[in-house]
């Protein structure tokens, strides 16, 4: 019971945070984690430590889908250069600068010891990130980079860390060993969680019930999970693979009734699972704290702190080098963007998206998972843990003022992608009832018309509209969404704008039954 009572404590205390800092304009991790020490320092406090397995599946699984699941795959393939110069080139090099950092300060920290330790703090997190860049206004071809790189660098980080691990254990390092094994978890994650998709999607099309379909999604993530960690796959590279499979076909077959009920208890159940692992962080600092020995905790601040910039320092002097070298390039070989939503790079914006490297639950998880016999584990759990506190605070607390100081506008292009749609949309809506003659298809074009005159007056799609309802409505919705999936499906809109009208249709569905 003592227990329970503090749990519900924690998450009345959570929401307290999350609305004050709300109200001042920052991000609700950063004070989360605060919260989190302040407590953790409490008398009679529970001192719990997380379970490293338990916190990856129940903390990042359902995060790391949802974010997934509104991934566009068009913007991804639009930005896949900087994006993967972020999910390999950042993570590699942090990893790289961090174990030099380690062993040159700690000589008798073994390399792979230090690898481990680079590889654990290198990669942002998916939880930090999406918790933090939607409460801030970020350029659309930004956020799309970042959102790219938040769902894959983990996987790229914990292949460096399994491997790394494996041979600090055995005392040694063998290529040979090492290429199969990364061959098979990179090739393996993304085949399974294509045929996990597909699987799930054939055994849950016949579910109508609300609770039932809700409870079968977030059953099939977590069975995604366990089963490509029992494979000895990358579980996050197979999630994402996993939740952008089943994005692309499940709006179609899906009906509003249970799209949703669905979307809103997501979006609850994360933002929960949010509050709770960044209140868990911060709780974690006594036990880390306990266990080190006092005549090293002085030694083992520094080397913290020393890591701490360098992960930030790398990352910064990387994204910024590598946006100046393209930039020159452009300019040496012409400015030729796919499309003009996608913006130029510039320097302000390299800096804002190395600024956005702020550390979370999948750096505690994986280092509270190293082996209790692991060479330095007390160092790495404390280095660990003050980077995730560091970049929280420092980067998190710094972020949306250094977003308003650069001033940064891209126009809106959601916005204007919006408009376009909503217009093709209504004209889709009216040639779906076209020659139908009864009063109530004449009052309905009339309504549609009404509605297309506000779409056409709003080309940027800034108002929000709805469309009518009743059985011939119902019809005309359809041939909307038919409209919006070809434009998806094209690459005219990106899944920001399909999603956006997908909810406004989804209401007019529900207004029609």
């Amino acid at each position: 019971m003592h227990a329970f009572e503090w749990l519900i404590g924690l998450l009345l205390g959570a929401m307290l945070l999350s609305a004050l800092a709300r109200r001042l304009g920052v991000p609700y991790p950063t004070f989360l984690a605060l919260g989190g020490i302040g407590i953790a320092f409490l008398p009679d406090a529970p001192n719990w430590t997380l379970e490293p397995s338990l916190a990856l599946a129940l903390f990042v699984a359902p995060v790391l889908l949802d974010a997934a699941f509104d991934t566009s795959l068009r913007d991804l393939r639009d930005n896949w250069l900087p994006v993967t110069m972020l999910v390999l080139a950042a993570v590699g090099i942090t990893t790289a600068a961090v174990a030099v950092v380690a062993h040159r300060m700690v000589p008798a920290m073994p390399w792979p010891a230090a690898i481990a330790l680079g590889a654990i703090v290198a990669p942002p997190d998916a939880a930090a990130a999406t918790a933090i860049l939607r409460s801030v206004k970020l350029p659309y071809r930004l956020l799309k980079i970042l959102e790219g790189e938040s769902l894959l660098n983990d996987a790229s980080a914990l292949l460096i860390y399994r491997v790394a691990v494996g041979a600090a254990m055995a005392s040694s390092l063998s290529v040979t060993h090492l290429a199969p094994i990364l061959a098979y978890a990179i090739a393996g994650s993304l085949i399974a969680g294509f045929v996990l998709a597909k699987l799930s999607m054939l055994l849950t099309a016949r579910i109508e019930d609300v609770p039932t379909a809700i409870v079968m999604q977030f059953a099939g993530t977590f069975l995604v999970w366990i089963a490509a960690e029992q494979l000895q796959l990358s579980a996050i590279l197979t999630i994402v693979v996993y939740a952008i499979t089943i994005a692309r076909s499940a709006p179609a077959r899906t009906p509003a009734r249970l799209r949703v009920p669905s979307f809103a208890v997501w979006e609850t159940v994360v933002f929960l699972l949010n509050v709770m692992a960044f209140v868990l962080i911060g709780m974690q600092l006594r036990p880390i704290w306990a266990g080190l020995e006092a005549s090293d905790r002085q030694n083992y601040v520094l080397v913290a702190a020393a890591v701490l910039a360098t992960v930030i320092f790398v990352r910064i002097v990387w994204v910024t080098s590598y946006t100046t070298l393209l930039i020159a390039a452009m300019e040496r070989l012409g400015w030729r963007p796919r499309r003009a939503a996608m913006g130029r790079p510039s320097v302000r914006g390299a800096f804002l998206i190395s600024w956005c490297g702020m550390r979370g639950i999948v750096t505690l998880a994986t280092a509270f998972a190293l082996p209790e016999a692991f060479p330095y584990r007390d160092l790495i759990l404390l280095t660990a843990f003050s980077v995730v506190l560091g970049t929280l605070v420092i980067q998190g607390l710094t972020l949306r003022p250094l977003i308003a100081w650069f001033a940064l506008d891209d126009g809106d292009p959601v916005g204007h992608e919006v408009g376009r749609a909503r217009r093709a949309a209504f004209h889709a809506a009216l040639d779906a009832i076209d020659g139908n003659t009864t009063p109530e298809a004449e009052l309905l074009r009339l309504e549609y018309r009404q509605l297309l005159d506000r779409a056409e007056n709003n080309p940027d799609g800034l108002t929000s509209s709805e469309l009518p309802a009743d059985p011939l409505r119902r019809q005309a919705i359809a041939a909307a969404r038919r409209v919006l999936f070809e434009m998806r499906e094209s690459g005219e809109i990106g899944d920001d704008a399909f999603h956006l009208l997908e909810a406004e249709f989804d209401w007019a569905e529900l207004s029609a039954a």
